[in-house]
């Protein structure tokens, strides 16, 4: 079920730094690609994620791949990372063509062995299947899908699922789509399953928009990072001027409450989860 606005969530990552609400991004890509057309399907460097979210504030990160042929290969390489730092979360990637048949099984062995805490699905693979959407539904945990402008597919998605709590980045199309976007806030208003991320939008105007009527519980920072820079895009949140409060939802409450579900199912003392600022660093293994 999705959890509702004011589900409280017990992660031990739902505290930063003395006490502070933590700044988690939402949508981080690690590790390395096999298309090499671009950054996205090339590598993600961890090291200059850290360099450029810790002078940033940045305490948390929800990991993925970027765009590979083989994306178990790749979530498996993210795993030494998700359980040994306190402050990183992970998302596994999977492509719904390439992986069909196989999809539940290793989904469910990501979360509740590799200790992964959502999905996530692009439309350059392939557009969502039953298969995903069912095992998201069953796992209890969100979907964090890149539609590339199609929204007709996320009303589908919402309507058939409405237990799943769908993710739909750069407020649908990363591609600077307005008119894409544009619909889509009515979507994010209408549909109460349905939540963005404010990775890639540049027409602010539309981020603007989306948070006033849709409501700050709608909508998750991400940065897209290491290939858009998270200082940039967290200083968009900021400049949204919200209540210290509603900004928290965006920086991290939001982000919580929907894995919360899963990390107190699978995982009921995540000791790989709790927070810690983000430093331009490697991070050490610590001890629970």
């Amino acid at each position: 079920m999705v959890a509702s606005h004011g589900d409280a969530q017990s992660s031990p990552m739902s505290r930063g730094r003395r006490g502070r609400a933590p700044v988690i991004d939402a949508h981080v890509h690690i590790g390395t690609g096999d298309g090499l057309s671009g950054p996205w399907d090339t590598s993600g460097s961890l090291a200059t994620y850290l360099s450029r979210a810790g002078p940033a504030g940045i305490t948390g990160a929800v990991l993925m791949p970027p765009l590979t042929s083989d994306y178990p290969r790749a979530n498996r390489d993210l795993v030494p990372l998700i359980r040994s730092s306190r402050r990183f979360l992970g998302f596994a990637f999977v492509n719904p063509v390439t992986e069909s048949g196989q999809v539940r099984s290793r989904l469910t062995r990501a979360v509740a062995d590799d200790g992964f805490c959502g999905i996530k699905v692009h439309a350059h693979d392939g557009r969502m299947t039953r298969e995903v959407a069912d095992t998201a539904r069953d796992l209890g945990v969100p979907v964090l899908y890149d539609p590339r402008g199609d929204t007709a597919s996320v009303e589908m998605l919402a309507a058939s699922y409405p237990e799943v709590a769908w993710i739909i980045p750069h407020l649908s199309s990363f591609a600077d789509d307005w008119r894409a976007q544009n619909a889509f806030v009515d979507q994010l208003c209408r549909l109460p399953n349905v939540f963005t991320d404010t990775s890639g939008v540049r027409y602010f105007d539309l981020l603007q928009d989306a948070t006033r009527r849709a409501g700050p519980h709608k909508v998750l920072f991400g940065s897209d990072g290491p290939f858009l820079h998270p200082a940039v895009e967290l200083a968009k949140v900021r400049a949204l001027r919200l209540p210290p409060a509603d900004e928290a939802l965006v920086t991290g409450g939001n982000l919580l409450r929907l894995v919360g579900p899963a990390l107190r199912r699978f995982h009921p003392s995540p000791s790989h989860h709790r927070a810690s600022p983000v430093r331009p660093r490697p991070i050490p293994r610590r001890r629970s």
